[in-house]
């Protein structure tokens, strides 16, 4: 029997693990708050969504008085640990259209603005976050997911985006991707990649020179929506309106709790070895990802590396704490596994870390914004994995709506709080952790040639025959 293959597990990431080894990402200490304080705007959450809210803000009104509290680091959590792709909202167009009309190609279009706008807000920020915009790859791993990808670029056509996914030829493919499990493929011309936690840090750094007042290793014990008063350990912060950015962490929380699900992701990333992307004709860049219902994704990065990942774990409640996101044994192996198969020209290549942590799925796959009961307090939920590109906006919209602005992007209609819900719990934990291993068996069976089982198959499908946007 092989021995599993087991890399360690990094510390909050392997990304994070390299920007803080760096002086310009690490940057100056944010003690934790300990005092009794004021401010205009205290922001819960120090991830992508708080700190693009602090830059709006701070941006429309310099002289405003920002706070932001943050339970670990800024970016330690999914900001600073997800795959690193760059996306708007593309792959969610249909939903968006079939539900808004023109008013939800209004929200793709400028969701998709954000993939060019953190670029060149890097650039203006002296923000080295090894940001690409190549575009991306999307391909089938079996037989019946070839038409599955056909259906993506015809679908795409239909609405408007034919310039933006391109079906591929095989040889087309071979030469900028070279895996002996892809099949039917296709290319997103627009989208790229980031370090996410050099663009998180980077971004925490430019706060601070602005005056925004970070408090890390600060968490939020008693929170009232209704005067915007955040209590911690230390201190107590008084504001005048308040923004939640809190991610699979909101799920704790009744407003949200039938909103959110939690899933746990997991990334491996290999040793350097620039001479096996060339072996593979993978040098362009590009991100790459399956179409199975448990997605797997993957991307080289600047110092010749590639960092796989996909869904794994589901940890019963609502703990987004649950000591297995970090690292699940089981799931890391898994995906070390399908590395090597995906990757076989990285064979003899070590697998130097391994990593996860929860996110926040929402019920349609696409993130939300509203106000809570009392007018002052501001959330934006649901990115379900894809929030770099969309967090960028969500500052735009979360700012605009803290300061009662209507503008272009406080009026998508995504802004008013509309979501669906999943049913109570314990219906709802209990089907959803049979329903997810249904999804996982339904892709490995694929994959290995096999056909699901009828109970397998149904199971996986019912997401959808219920009206969610989750699984095949």
């Amino acid at each position: 029997m092989t021995a599993v293959e087991l890399p360690r597990p990094a510390r909050r990431s392997w990304w994070l693990e390299e920007a803080l080894a760096l002086p310009g990402f690490a940057g100056p200490e944010t003690p934790p708050l300990a005092e009794d304080i004021t401010a205009d705007v205290v922001i819960l959450g120090g991830g992508y969504t708080g700190m693009w809210s602090a830059w709006f803000l701070k941006e429309r009104q310099p002289d405003l008085d920002v706070v932001i509290l943050e339970a670990d680091i800024c970016g330690g959590g999914p900001s600073g640990r997800n795959g690193g792709f760059l996306n708007g909202l593309y792959d969610e167009a249909d939903v968006l259209i079939d539900r808004y009309g023109d008013e939800g190609r209004r929200a793709v279009d400028l969701f998709a603005r954000s993939i060019d706008e953190i670029g060149a807000w890097c650039e203006a920020n002296d923000v080295d976050a090894w940001y690409e915009a190549p575009g991306q790859l999307g391909f089938s791993t079996n037989p019946a997911h070839d038409a599955r990808a056909l259906e993506t670029v015809e679908w795409a056509r239909e609405l408007g985006y034919g310039h933006v996914y391109e079906m591929l030829s095989p040889e087309e493919l071979y030469a900028r991707f070279d895996s002996p499990i892809a099949r039917t493929s296709f290319r997103v011309t627009h989208g790229g990649t980031v370090q996410p936690a050099r663009l998180a840090r980077g971004l925490r750094n430019a706060l601070l020179e602005r005056g925004v007042r970070i408090h890390e290793g600060t968490p939020v014990t008693r929170f009232n929506p209704r005067t915007a008063t955040a209590e911690t350990p230390g201190g107590t912060v008084r504001a005048g309106r308040a923004i939640v950015g809190l991610n699979a962490w909101a799920r704790s929380w009744r407003a949200f709790r039938r909103s959110l699900l939690i899933r746990g992701t997991y990334i491996a990333i290999t040793a350097r070895a620039p001479e096996a992307l060339e072996a593979m004709h993978w040098t362009g860049g590009e991100g790459v990802y399956d179409m199975l219902g448990a997605l797997h994704y993957v991307r080289p990065t600047r110092d010749g590396r590639v960092a796989f990942g996909g869904a794994g774990y589901r940890a019963s409640g609502s703990d987004a704490d649950h000591q297995q996101y970090r690292f699940h044994q089981g799931s890391v192996a898994a995906l070390v596994r399908d590395l090597r198969r995906w990757l076989p020209a990285f064979d003899g290549v070590p697998v130097e870390a391994a990593w996860g942590g929860p996110i926040d799925v929402s019920a349609l796959h696409l993130p939300f914004f509203g106000t809570l009961p009392g007018g002052v307090t501001h959330y934006g939920l649901g990115y379900t994995g894809n929030g770099v590109g969309p967090c960028y906006l969500a500052g735009r919209i979360l700012s605009g709506l803290a300061l009662g602005i209507e503008d272009e992007a406080t009026t998508l209609p995504i802004c008013d709080g509309d979501r669906m819900r999943f049913p109570p719990d314990p219906l709802f934990s209990l089907g959803e952790w049979i329903v997810s291993r249904a999804i996982i068996k339904r892709d490995e069976r694929l994959d290995a040639g096999r056909r699901p089982g009828v109970f397998t198959n149904a199971l996986a499908r019912l997401p959808r025959r219920l009206g969610f946007n989750l699984g095949p």
